[in-house]
This record gives structure tokens, sequence and C-alpha cells, in this order.
């Protein structure tokens, strides 16, 4: 009986999964996700070359149910197959997990100490690797990790400027999105081979730039938490310290709120009051949503230009994710100042969503990532190595 892997992407709102052929060559054979968890989900299905299966779930379905919806469609299409391992998303794997790393009880309770740090992430993360062990206990679960890609730093990009006590009890940057990252600078990589100095641009909901030199991450915008560097879809971004101060010195300020309106109230959002969706912020007429997009456009303009410093130069820019893929007047926002960097758009070629929209000395490229292969070739690795 062929085997198949599967990999799982599980978050607050959103659950996404993919099949593989368990081999050297990873074929994908199907996958999907279930978005809007808990505000009237639908699973969406599909197999290659199929035409996509909308699945109806309970309208206050939640993370369990969403699992099951997919196990469930899993076992219906793949039941006669053997699952040989299941790879998983965890986006912080702190000091002591800088590489992929199969799932025992230690491991667990190592992760869920990492929890306060990424609310919106963590918890979603391991409680899928909960319900899937307990639904197939025999099959091996291997934890792939968003900040590995980033473990390599130099001290100065890791450290605060922080008793060094706090840095040793791992107060530090970490970096997030790694193996959007991983990918990203593969495929980099691939198609621009003479360039060594890349900053990528991961730009959706969630937003980062990263710093790569010859494949290898250097820096990132993200730090400790999934708050900093950018302005984001709900996230405030970079911050004063001295703000959350002020902050909790109002009346019936908690930490807990103070912590909930930089997360879920603030970025694209709350600027703009209007939507944490570039989409609707393009479309709209109003001032505010234009100065969320100016906003957000500055700060990455700011972002990768430190990080071409980092970088000592720039060889080529990749942007990614739903905004760097799809939003061609956020990306000339955020290029228009990089001309002293050698970076111009080819207008007609950014209009379209083009692969390649440079204009100037330096290569732009519009790269849609893959993490889902990422996790699964480290789930390769892993059952060659076992």
């Amino acid at each position: 009986m062929s085997a198949v892997l599967l990999v799982v992407n599980a978050g607050s709102s959103s659950l996404k999964f993919a099949v593989f052929e368990a081999g050297e060559r990873l074929s994908r054979l199907g996958g999907g996700q279930v978005e809007r968890i808990g505000r009237g989900p639908r699973l969406r299905a599909v197999r290659p070359s199929e035409t996509a299966r909308l699945l109806p779930l309970p309208a206050d379905a939640g993370q369990a149910q969403a699992l099951d919806a997919m196990l469930h469609w899993f076992d219906a299409e793949f039941g006669e197959r053997r699952l040989a391992i299941v790879g998983h998303r965890v986006v912080h794997g702190g000091i002591a997990y800088t590489a992929p790393v199969p799932v025992d009880d230690a491991v667990l309770a190592r992760l869920e100490a990492l929890d306060p740090i990424v609310p919106l992430h963590q918890p979603y993360n391991l409680a899928a690797i909960r319900r899937l062990r307990d639904r197939a206990p025999r099959v091996p679960q291997l934890a792939c990790f968003d900040t590995a890609f980033h473990s390599r730093w130099p001290d100065v990009a890791r450290r605060f400027a922080l008793p060094r006590a706090l840095h040793d009890a791992g107060v530090r940057r970490y970096g997030f999105h790694g193996l959007s990252y991983e990918y990203l600078a593969g495929e980099a990589r691939r198609l621009e081979p003479d360039a060594r100095r890349v900053v990528i641009a991961h730009l959706g909901s969630g937003a980062s730039v990263c710093a790569v030199d010859g494949g290898r991450s250097i820096d990132c915008s993200l730090g400790f938490t999934a708050l900093d560097g950018l302005p984001m879809g709900t996230r405030c971004g970079p911050l004063d310290p001295g703000v959350a101060f002020h902050l909790l010195r109002g009346d019936g300020a908690t930490p807990a709120s103070v912590e909930k309106m930089l997360y879920q109230d603030c970025g694209l959002l709350g600027v703009s009051g209007i939507s944490a969706d570039m989409r609707e912020l393009l479309a709209s007429p109003a001032a505010e949503a234009r100065e969320a997009i100016d906003l957000f456009a500055y700060h990455c303009t700011r972002q990768i230009a430190a990080m071409a410093a980092a970088l000592g130069g720039i060889d080529a820019l990749v942007f990614s994710g739903g905004i760097g893929e799809n939003a061609a007047p956020v990306r000339e926002r955020i290029c228009a100042p990089l001309g002293f960097l050698g970076i111009a758009l080819d207008a007609a070629a950014n209009a379209r969503n083009g692969e390649r929209i440079g204009g100037g000395r330096v290569p732009v490229r519009v790269v849609p990532t893959d993490e889902e292969v990422v996790i699964a070739r480290a789930c390769r690795d892993a059952l060659a190595a076992a």
C-alpha cells in the first residue's frame, strides 16, 4: 500500500492542509483550507485537475470540528493509502528547537511554554498536533518551526539592549515567517542565481521583511513576537515600549486588554477604521483608507532599505504574500523611494502582477510562497532518517 504524508497549518481562524505522495518527488495530491473558523466556516478541498469541493460546517464550528472535517475528507479521498507522517507548522521553536523535531509529550510541554509570546498562533498549532495524535496515535507528528530559518543570525541582530540575564533566558529576537522565507530564498536562488544579497517582503495580513545572504537569513523585521516590524492587518507594528506603559495607566486597562488591542485592533484596521483587508482599502475613496495604505507602504520601504543596509547592498527584491503578490499599487508606493538602491518598477509588468516587475538595475520578482512544500520536504527527510 503506497504512503502519503499530510501537512497541517492550523491557526486561530483558518486551517490549511495538503497531501503529498511520500516519495522523493513529493507530488502534491490534494489539499485545501477552512476559513472563517467560528464565523460560518466552509471547507474548500481539491485534488489536482479536479473542481474544488465546498463542504459546509456548522456556523459555530471551531478548530476541532475543522480538523475533524479535514480528516473526514482525507479518509474519503485517501483512506486506502497509508498515512506515513503528519507535518505541522509551529510558529515558535524558542531557543531549543532550530530544526524540525518529532513531537512527544516533552516537546509539547516545552512548546506550550511559548504560547504567551505568540498567542494568536502557537496554542492553535499545538492543539492541532494534540488532536491528530489522538485520532492517529501511531502516526508520527513532526513540528516545523517558523523561527528555525532565522536561527543563525549574528548576535547583533539577535540581541536586545537588555540585561544579559534576560537574553540568556530567551528574551531575544527570533524572527518569524521562516517556512515561507525558506521557500522564497530557494526560489530566489533559482530565479536569480547571481543574486547573493536578497531582500524578501512577505506581505499579507501578517507582514515582514527578511534579509537573506547566500540563502541564509541574517535579519528580519519581526523580533520577539509577531507584533514587530511592520503595521499589519490588525497588528500595530513598530511601537515605542513607552506607549504600552502609557496605555496600562489608563482606566480599566490590563495587560490582557492592551495585548488584545495591539494584536486585534491596530494596523490597517486601526488606522483606517474601515477594514484590515488591503483590497477593501484600495477600493475605498476614504482619506483614512489612503492614510493606512501610505503608512503600510512607508514602513515597508523603510524596512527594505534597512535590510539592504544589513546586507551591505541588494542584488534582488522579492515580493510575496497576498498583498505582495496582488496589490500592484502598494508595490508601486513601496518601491518609488528606493531608486537610490537601484530599484525601479516596470509599470506595465507591475500592473499585471508579472513574475518579473523590475525595470532598474536590481531585479524585482513576484513569487508565490509555498510553506506546505517546505514542511513536506522536512517530513520526507524525517521518514528517510527513520
